[in-house]
């Protein structure tokens, strides 16, 4: 059990998933990628520290894109949906400006200037521009008040450990800024899966890397029995009752906790195994029409106990939050 909660993980359950994507490992290799499609991120070869603020300031407004209305429409063309639409408006951006994302300019970014920025040919914008400005803004004047408007330089401060011995770890300086003060640190370790794979960070304590907890996977460990909530905490999940700040961290430790569990087991690490979860939670187990409940073939259904009517759990209701 959860220490505080009715909800248990089931060890059985992680380590079935586990195995299965063993035996899929080459599948699962697949899904990683360097990020460095210049679609969505800097290309190869662009100067680090530039690099690096890039990651630092998209991650930094990299939470829920929609909220009354999908954030969908075309960039040149081309149609872009959710999580991808954001990266490619912020690659567009750095690839007209690299310097957009310098510290001196996120420090006084307004409302109107990201409404602005992430919008689609056809007027569709983001659904909470004054949030992520001032998340930018927060972000952009930390990161000169403390470290010099340096990325770099706050990596060189937590010597490239998550978890540094005297507590000085990025897991700790990352807490200044407000868009990283998550508990279940989901987009800390988005950033640091995006730069340790461009080669930007080489980690000293890489066993204390996490899956960056979203609402795909999040989902996606209840729909395949991970974590078991009982009782009253299935019944808000179920009924769609809002959750509150303390139920959803420890709903989300417990996923964070299964899936580094199942990494180990599986011998696939905690961030290329976040690269499968989260195409697998966009791709197969939708939170609307999973493959399961119509043509398609979804490649957990073995070890799925909800493999056929994954629909009746979506996911739990929290969504007044920037930060997932």
């Amino acid at each position: 059990m959860v220490p505080g909660l009715p909800l248990r993980l089931s060890v059985g359950r992680v380590s079935r998933m586990a195995m299965a994507l063993r035996g899929r490992f080459e599948e699962v290799a697949s899904s990683s990628e360097d990020f460095t499609d210049p679609r969505y991120y800097p290309p190869r070869g662009d100067e680090a520290e530039r690099v690096l603020r890039y990651f630092f300031f998209m991650v930094a407004i990299d939470h829920r894109t929609s909220r009354f209305r999908p954030f969908e429409g075309r960039v040149g063309g081309e149609l872009y949906h959710g999580a991808d639409l954001l990266y490619r408006l912020g690659a567009l951006k750095y690839s007209e400006d690299p310097e957009f994302f310098s510290p001196e300019i996120m420090a006084r970014i307004s409302e109107g200037e990201v409404a602005e920025w992430l919008r689609t040919e056809s007027g569709e914008t983001i659904w909470d521009p004054g949030v992520r400005a001032e998340l930018l803004r927060d972000a952009g004047m930390k990161l000169l008040k403390f470290f010099g408007g340096s990325v770099s330089k706050l990596i060189e401060a937590a010597e490239s450990y998550i978890r540094h011995p005297t507590g000085h770890g990025l897991g700790s300086l990352f807490k200044v800024f407000k868009a990283y003060s998550d508990p279940v640190e989901k987009k800390l370790f988005l950033f640091v899966k995006f730069v340790r794979r461009r080669g930007l960070i080489r980690l000293a304590d890489p066993e204390n890397l996490e899956v960056p907890v979203d609402n795909h996977l999040t989902r996606v460990a209840l729909r395949l029995g991970l974590v078991e909530p009982s009782g009253w905490l299935m019944r808000k999940i179920l009924s769609g009752a809002r959750f509150t700040d303390a139920e959803d961290v420890e709903l989300r430790i417990a996923v964070r906790r299964a899936y580094k569990y199942a990494a180990r087991v599986s011998g696939i690490e905690p961030d290329r195994l976040d690269d499968f979860l989260w195409i697998f939670g966009r791709r197969y187990c939708t939170r609307e029409g999973p493959v399961c409940e119509r043509a398609g073939s979804c490649p957990l259904s073995s070890v799925c106990p909800s493999y056929g009517r994954a629909s009746g759990i979506t996911e739990h209701y929290y969504v007044d939050t920037f930060y997932y």
